[in-house]
């Protein structure tokens, strides 16, 4: 598939895979256990899916959403970092990853839309 050959794609896979054993130390009764593996799960779903999309706008939406859900993926490691469930080196190595993601997925935005951008804005 199509999908398959984006280098972000393969990465969110990656991603999601880390997220494994982190979840399989949450409590299965803790929100966030799932809240993080259905946001890992989102940013490939909606990458392959929006990357079969025709039309840009359609496209763009999914990459939107992919892109959501990244930043929905740090918010949690962010919570569990907070809750001692994770501890600063997988912080680190989560953002990492998925600073790289966000990355692509805004160029892929970019890349499929009209939208008008900042560049090199750091806030």
């Amino acid at each position: 598939m199509i999908h398959e050959k984006l280098k972000v794609y393969q990465l969110a896979l990656d991603f999601e895979e880390w997220t494994i054993p982190i979840r399989s130390r949450i409590h299965y009764y803790m929100d966030i256990k799932g809240q993080l593996e259905r946001a890992s799960n989102s940013i490939v779903l909606n990458l392959a899916e929006g990357n079969g999309k025709f039309s840009t706008k359609d496209r763009c939406r999914y990459f939107d959403i992919s892109l959501g859900s990244a930043f929905e993926c740090a918010g949690c490691l962010d919570i569990l970092f907070r809750e001692r469930k994770i501890n600063a080196e997988e912080l680190e190595k989560g953002k990492i990853q998925l600073k790289d993601i966000v990355s692509m997925i805004v160029g892929l935005i970019k890349s499929n839309s009209d939208r008008v951008y900042e560049e090199n804005q750091n806030y």
